[in-house]
């Protein structure tokens, strides 16, 4: 057979694509290469009063804001399926007046088939807590310890009544697919404060990706180096980060050299090809995680009473107080934006939601609650963002009217509630309210587009002038949707 040439086009896709010695899959999409991108700072983010660039320049130094920044970072806690405002968050007396009666107005369900009128009352107790006096249910005691340091905001909405189209509202401004995350945003107007790591993590769940996969953190048209790379939920939570020990040391050094050597031939070759630059660079990082990555994972280190903190001496709490905890972790060594998923559908309780609802708080309100605890003491809180929330709520009438046990509640994206923590907002208070019924925001509405310009508010960017410029024309998170910063919440 003849043999066949190693000059063959394919054949060096192929010795890119094995030949990385068990690193370079490691950030396939992340990070140009930090000497290059300190030798061209150009300004790669035009505002929409700037002329237009006639190229482009991408990379993750840090760049200057609009504005004074309040935060540097954030941990951003996503709830993907809807949890339960009523039973949670959004206390309702008339729920409980009418708990089996027939709700008196109009409903918007999701699954007429499975749907009820009858109202369904809330089988947990409010108390107020805190010196703010904000009522939380008994579902929720971690959360009620530090209820003094967050905004609860019982007025979101995205008023798309699905999964699907409301995540991509409150992660990426818009209900259709291909658009950049929040994450991918803020790395590309802020850059990175990090060398050693990549500037946007994503950290899963045992139980399997969220709704819509690697969409809840892309990159969408925005380059490749500002998509989120994924920590994996449990150990080894980097694959093949490590060389094998008899290609570890020079060898692996000698053997990266003589790669980066070959791939910037090639850049030169081809320039503009952001991709290009993006799989050269990741090569590059990898090598510098050996050590950074390893050490931030490291949780052996931290004390008893810190993991305690997080719930981790709790096998029903202990793996997501693991991953809050690395958080804390990497917020620390300068990652710009963590987002930490719970599983698929874990909030999405259409049935035997008496049993299932406490389940799922009990996994995560501890350690939540001992992250913003944590982010405090250290000094943290004030310059990092805490998010904590999902892409909906819950209605109040019943579904699956099958008997006590079986009893669940139906989506409900017309009014809900999330949380926030920390850079430059107010503690202590409450925002918005919905209707008696907790069904629709009626009072200081708070859509997905003003949240996300209320967060780029206190990362000191202006949401409508942070562009890209795609086709010939601005693009930005908003994208020319009405919006508003909720100052009333910024400290």
């Amino acid at each position: 057979m003849k043999q066949q040439s190693i000059s063959a086009p394919h054949s060096r896709r192929h010795f890119l694509a094995s030949g990385s010695m068990g690193i370079g899959s490691l950030a396939l999409s992340w990070l140009l290469n930090q000497e290059q991108a300190l030798a061209n700072p150009a300004a790669n983010r035009p505002d929409l009063n700037q002329p237009a660039l006639e190229k482009q320049q991408f990379d993750l130094t840090v760049k200057p804001t609009h504005h004074p920044p309040r935060a540097k970072a954030m941990i951003s806690m996503f709830m993907q399926g809807g949890p339960s405002h009523l039973d949670m968050f959004d206390p309702k007396p008339m729920l409980q007046k009418y708990d089996g009666k027939k709700f008196p107005g109009d409903i918007k369900y999701d699954n007429a088939a499975q749907a009820s009128s009858k109202v369904l009352g809330s089988p947990w107790k409010f108390s107020k807590h805190g010196e703010c006096g904000t009522e939380l249910s008994e579902l929720v005691p971690g959360l009620s310890e530090v209820v003094d340091d967050i905004v609860l905001m019982r007025s979101m909405h995205t008023s798309v009544n699905n999964h699907g189209q409301s995540i991509y509202a409150m992660h990426s401004g818009r209900i259709l697919p291909g658009r950049p995350t929040l994450g991918s945003w803020l790395t590309y107007g802020l850059g990175a404060e990090s060398e050693n790591l990549p500037a946007y993590i994503a950290m899963v769940d045992p139980g399997g990706a969220p709704v819509l996969g690697v969409d809840n953190w892309t990159n969408g048209w925005l380059p490749s180096l500002y998509q989120g790379t994924v920590i994996r939920p449990k150990e080894p939570r980097i694959l093949n980060l490590n060389a094998p020990p008899h290609l570890s040391g020079k060898a692996q050094e000698k053997y990266l050299d003589f790669l980066g050597n070959l791939n910037q031939r090639h850049l030169n070759q081809h320039p503009g090809e952001d991709d290009l630059s993006a799989r050269i660079a990741s090569y590059e990082l990898a090598a510098k995680m050996q050590t950074a990555a390893g050490e931030a994972l490291d949780l052996s280190k931290e004390t008893k009473a810190t993991q305690t903190m997080y719930g981790i001496d709790d096998p029903t709490s202990a793996e997501f107080g693991k991953r809050c905890l690395i958080s804390r972790r990497l917020i620390e060594r300068g990652v710009r934006f963590v987002q930490i998923m719970t599983g698929n559908q874990t909030w999405d309780h259409h049935t035997n939601m008496r049993t299932s609802l406490p389940l799922a708080c009990k996994r995560v309100d501890v350690p939540a609650a001992g992250l913003v605890k944590d982010l405090k003491q250290r000094g943290l809180l004030d310059e990092t963002l805490v998010h904590w929330g999902g892409e909906m709520g819950r209605l109040p009438v019943i579904q699956n009217d099958a008997g006590m046990a079986k009893q669940g509640r139906d989506h409900n994206t017309y009014g809900f509630s999330m949380w926030l923590a920390g850079g430059g907002l107010k503690g202590g208070m409450t925002y918005g309210e919905t209707d008696d019924f907790g069904h629709h925001a009626i009072k200081d509405k708070v859509s997905h587009s003003d949240y996300h310009a209320t967060l780029m508010h206190l990362f000191g960017l202006d949401a409508e002038r942070l562009t890209f410029t795609r086709n010939g024309a601005p693009q930005t998170l908003i994208d020319g949707q009405e919006n508003r910063v909720v100052k009333e919440i910024i400290a």
